[in-house]
């Protein structure tokens, strides 16, 4: 579990999830050229890669700091 108060928890989730977007990113590219590939399993991976681009921007607000403090 990410202590979301630590910025340095938040930078290393966060370097997480940006190589886990970017692994399916290539992934989903390769996949999409391929005329056997599974297209559920292609979908599946669309949405994962969504849901990590969501948490990315939620923990990249974290680290800005709240101005009206």
């Amino acid at each position: 579990m990410t202590n979301y108060a630590d910025p340095s928890s938040i930078a290393r989730e966060l370097a997480a999830l940006r190589a886990e977007h970017r692994d399916l990113d290539l992934l989903i590219a390769r996949l999409q050229h391929d005329p056997q590939a599974d297209q559920f399993a292609l979908a599946r991976m669309k949405k994962r890669k969504l849901r990590l681009k969501d948490m990315i921007g939620y923990l990249e607000n974290k680290l800005i700091p709240d101005l009206d403090a």
